[in-house]
């Protein structure tokens, strides 16, 4: 899978998740970016992400994303 198609996945589960059907997702799109980001939004956002992908993070995944560039990475190579 290729970083377009992920990212396009990841567009729609986030816009699910944060309740905002307008909302453009690039690489460089952090929480401080979306309002609706929060705490608990965020363990929403990667459980959605978990069972779309068929994956687990560790924790230290997890909290070592800075970005959605980050997080297409990491799905990246566990969808390889």
């Amino acid at each position: 899978m290729n970083d377009e198609a992920i990212l396009e996945r990841l567009q729609e589960i986030m816009a699910d998740v944060f309740d905002e059907d307008d909302l453009v997702v690039t690489r460089d799109t952090t929480a401080e970016d979306v309002e609706e980001w929060d705490s608990l939004s965020h363990i929403r956002l990667m459980v959605a992400i978990e069972r779309e992908f068929n994956v687990k993070f560790t924790n230290a995944e997890i909290e070592s994303l800075e970005s959605v560039g980050d997080l297409v990475d990491k799905l990246k190579a566990k969808t390889s």
